[in-house]
């Protein structure tokens, strides 16, 4: 019998719900059926400590738990859902009865990724995935290509980032349950939209965290930021590693998501022979075969490690991208000037121009933030591989007021920066609202039900700002108060200014998606060079014709620059600048088209995108 084999409970209709649980130190095991009346199965025992049994009469919606040596009750691990919370009974799930109208659907090219992460309770009013179903036309209305779904996976309460889940294949209920998501990921489909789900195998939530009752899930070789590492490397691995392998597909199998975001790697310890990221994507491999589609994985990492995206020929996992820090932390602490905590030994003109042709700033370098040499160098990566951002939901969320850029910078600051991002060779991501410029912030909030849980993560928010400069009290993370400041407000509709920079948003997205230059970028035919005294960035894309030439002013003064002369004919057409009165900006003076210039004054804090006419 092979350790490698799907867990929880399997419903199949006709024949009942086969249950399967690992439990190696448990003597006996039974599933306690709650029908008005318990009723109590026993399990067998089978190789490598799993205990299973079919129960014809349990049928989807039937509450169960698993009963251990006749002493713990609890729900089970692998519970695809909890309805009534983490404490509660787990319910049998019927993956077969939805009704799928994507069986066309072949998935969003990576390349072609724009995404916009959103948190599934604050993006809408109602705060639930019908309340995202119902935005999805505005988000296509804007060119995104793909939403990334912060994490689901059911949490204490139901006020969470996600990050505190303990059911890893539950969906949470207060935002739909699994048919909620299961809609979502259609409605999605069938706008054309992939979904990238996060996930997280490098910790569990502390409350309603059962694991070690069944079996040694975690191990104290190795130290992590919540405790305890997962049991990954170590005695009774092989079932634990199973039991993530088999979340990832079914996230892909029986949600049809199209790429799965994996949380905070550089904390899932692995010292086997094959590392758990390696056999999982050998896994994922598997299952595209079968599907005959692809499925993608995405690691953030906070390493600058190419090994996770390196083919496995070359020593890697094999990865399909990663998330990119370094890019975020150059534009924050350009346009910004904070320089404390992370943002130490970031923000110069060098650095801006070589995160746009080398994603990393620490490519082998010493990090002064770090004390040592850090990082990997890229030349040997496709730009494919790094999804940048300007905003994401740790670099707001983690500041102590929750601060989005657009209550830290200028209005036309935010317009330079969308393109920085939006124009890099990379994959660009967007957080929720940014594309408007939504003032609410994005706070830190749970809802835990342990007073003692309650006032640590209190205690723990305070001490994670010591190393930043940040004036005033952090907002406490347990009320509702603070849960809904973090709601968007979508006001770009009764707001001028946040209508003309949801329609820039636009038009950039529309620039990258039309032009050959934008559409299939090579990192290695970008060109970007920056003078630290003038403060403009020259970012050249010459991927195919017609060439496009952005220079963006990061100053608060207008700037006369030279264009390089040596790769152009001088002859260019103006696409866009952001200074233009239709973006709510100040103006400028350039007219559409410009005949052998060699010289050129951009407006401050703008940007102008040109492309080269023979």
């Amino acid at each position: 019998m092979s350790i490698r084999r799907e867990i929880g409970a399997k419903y199949n209709p006709g024949e009942g719900t086969l249950y399967t649980v690992w439990a190696p130190d448990a003597a006996d095991v039974k599933v306690r059926l709650h029908k008005p009346k318990p009723q109590d199965i026993p399990l067998q025992q089978e190789a490598f400590g799993y205990w299973t049994a079919l129960a014809e009469e349990a049928t989807p919606g039937t509450r169960y738990t698993f009963l251990l040596d006749e002493e713990k009750e609890r729900p089970d691990p692998a519970s695809l859902s909890q309805p009534n919370g983490v404490h509660e009974p787990s319910e049998v799930v019927d993956h077969h009865s939805f009704s799928w109208t994507d069986t066309k659907w072949k998935g969003v090219p990576l390349q072609q990724y724009i995404i916009y992460e959103l948190h599934v309770g604050t993006f809408s009013e109602a705060g639930t995935f019908e309340g995202v179903i119902e935005k999805l036309p505005q988000l296509k209305n804007l060119g995104i290509t793909a939403i990334e779904l912060m994490p689901v996976a059911q949490f204490p309460g139901s006020r969470n980032w996600g990050y505190d889940g303990v059911f890893p294949y539950a969906v949470q209920n207060s935002y739909g349950g699994p048919d909620g998501l299961k809609q979502l990921v259609n409605a999605c489909h069938a706008q054309g939209m992939a979904v990238i789900l996060d996930v997280v195998y490098n910790h569990l939530g502390p409350e309603g965290n059962y694991l070690r009752d069944f079996g040694p899930y975690f191990t104290n070789k190795y130290n992590t930021p919540w405790g305890e590492a997962i049991n990954f490397d170590d005695a009774y691995s092989d079932p634990v590693r199973n039991f993530f392998f088999q979340n990832a597909l079914m996230w892909f199998r029986d949600y049809h998501i199209d790429a799965l975001r994996l949380d905070a790697v550089h904390a899932i310890y692995d010292n086997s022979a094959k590392h758990f990221l390696q056999e999982l994507q050998e896994h994922v491999h598997q299952l595209e075969e079968q599907e005959g589609r692809e499925f993608i994985l995405i690691a953030e990492s906070d390493l600058n490690d190419v090994r996770l995206i390196n083919p496995t020929e070359r020593g890697g996992y094999g990865l399909a991208a990663q998330w990119n820090d370094d890019f975020h932390h150059v534009i924050h602490a350009m346009v910004t000037g904070e320089q404390e905590g992370y943002y130490v030994g970031f923000g110069t003109a060098e650095q801006l121009a070589k995160i746009m042709t080398h994603a990393f700033v620490y490519d082998g370098l010493y990090s002064e933030h770090r004390k040592r040499t850090f990082g990997s160098s890229t030349a040997r990566n496709m730009a494919q591989q790094f999804v940048v951002f300007s905003q994401n939901h740790d670099q707001v969320g983690n500041r102590m007021l929750g601060e989005r850029l657009s209550q830290l910078v200028s209005y036309e600051m935010q317009k330079v920066v969308a393109g920085l991002v939006i124009l890099s060779p990379y994959l660009p991501m967007l957080f929720m609202g940014e594309e408007y410029g939504e003032q609410n912030p994005f706070l830190y909030f749970v809802s835990h039900g342990d007073e003692d849980l309650i006032e640590a993560v209190r205690k723990g928010r305070r001490e994670e700002f010591a190393s930043f400069a940040w004036q005033g009290e952090a907002p406490d993370p347990q009320s509702e108060k603070t849960f809904k400041q973090s709601r968007l407000r979508h006001s770009y509709t009764s707001d001028a200014n946040q209508l003309h920079l949801r329609e820039y948003y636009k038009r950039l997205i529309l620039l990258r998606k039309s032009s050959p230059a934008l559409a299939a970028p090579d990192k290695d035919k970008v060109e970007a060079y920056m003078d630290e005294h003038e403060k403009v960035l020259h970012l050249i894309h010459f991927t195919k014709p017609p060439y496009i030439y952005c220079l963006f002013n990061i100053s608060t003064a207008p700037k006369t620059v030279k264009l390089n002369q040596e790769k152009f004919n001088g002859n260019w057409l103006v696409l866009l600048s952001s200074a233009d009165p239709m973006w709510s900006g100040k103006g400028h003076s350039l007219p559409q088209e410009l005949q052998g210039q060699t010289e050129i004054t951009i407006p401050a804090e703008s940007i102008l995108i040109l492309q080269e006419q023979k």
